[in-house]
């Protein structure tokens, strides 16, 4: 017989206490932190890095991944590419009467077993169960927590002209990868979710090389909506070359299919980086030697950085320069 939760779950009973104990202590384990209304931990430094967000991604279940493993890879790598080394997790659900409970299991196992690999604790939690149809199923909220060290500090405020972009690899694999999944316009591919914890590979690139002027993860709105960010926040223009950017075969031809751009397709495991030129290729070269970085390539440069400018330009295979905006309206929603 399928075990689904119910109500009950939700009321701080007995249930609720068997819950928590069967599913969430025993996966991320901790049970000190348990013991209060709030999880006690000491800083090792005066600086920390603080981040939340939300994941409502549809279906839960995804070739690559699934919501919780999505939950951990995303709050961590937000605090990685603000430079902070991440230390712990909190993690609330709200889950749907009538939800599977061997299906909240597998999601939690796999946050879990993503928290290990990116050495970070899950120290405490909510669980919240409502009526049938008051949410999809499941949603996750998450906020971290990270060490910022002064020697590893990104330094925006370094940006000139000259300056490379680099992106770890190939882009819009996760927004296509959820699409196939929903099984919409037809779709289906072998495309996986390049979800995965970057932290390790970033604070490698941090303790060995210098020049790294500042980070982000392209997630919503992509690769594209990320820089025309940055460019604006920083007052600087960005030339990229459209042949340089890594997209895969099959994303690219579901998207001629679609009539989608893979430079505003959501990523998950990606960080896109602005470096120093003299340091460029020892940062690329160190990307390549780590699997999560393997097609890392340097796909543009800072054309110019003062008050008056704050453009992204895209130098197509035409020769022709064309300026790239963020995202306007919705491409794919609930990919994360």
């Amino acid at each position: 017989m399928v075990q689904r939760i119910s109500l009950a779950h939700g009321e701080g009973g007995e249930l609720t206490h068997q819950l928590i104990q069967n599913v969430f202590i025993k996966s991320f384990g901790h049970p000190e932190h348990a013991q209060l209304d709030s999880a006690i931990v000491t800083c090792p430094t005066q600086t920390i890095a603080v981040s939340t967000d939300s994941y409502v991604v549809k279906p839960i279940f995804f070739p690559g991944g699934n919501i919780g493993k999505l939950a951990i890879t995303g709050t961590v790598n937000d605090l990685a590419v603000s430079g902070a080394i991440p230390q712990v997790i909190t993690a609330a659900f709200i889950i749907e009467e009538g939800f599977q409970l061997n299906e909240l299991k597998k999601v939690v196992e796999s946050m879990a077993a993503e928290a290990e690999i990116a050495k970070v604790k899950i120290i405490a939690g909510d669980t919240k169960v409502v009526e049938k149809g008051s949410v999809d199923r499941l949603f996750i909220n998450t906020t971290g927590i990270g060490e910022i060290r002064q020697e590893h500090r990104i330094n925006p405020g370094a940006i000139q002209k000259g300056d490379c972009v680099i992106v770890s690899g190939t882009v819009g694999d996760h927004g296509i990868a959820i699409l196939s999944a929903r099984h919409e316009h037809g779709l289906f591919t072998d495309v996986e979710s390049d979800c995965a914890s970057l932290n390790h590979l970033i604070q490698e690139l941090l303790e060995e090389i210098d020049g790294i002027r500042i980070m982000r993860d392209p997630t919503r709105g992509g690769l594209a909506t990320t820089l025309v960010e940055l460019c604006e926040d920083f007052h600087f223009t960005v030339e990229l070359d459209e042949v340089s950017i890594p997209v895969r075969r099959d994303v690219q031809g579901a998207c001629d299919i679609l009539g989608f751009d893979p430079l505003f397709l959501a990523n998950e495991g990606k960080v896109v980086m602005i470096v120093d030129s003299k340091n460029a290729h020892k940062v690329l070269a160190k990307m390549k030697g780590n699997v999560l970085g393997e097609n890392a390539t340097i796909i543009g440069h800072i054309a110019s950085s003062d008050e008056q400018t704050g453009k992204l330009l895209l130098k197509t295979a035409m020769g022709t320069s064309r300026r790239l905006h963020r995202l306007a309206g919705m491409l794919l929603p609930r990919i994360c």
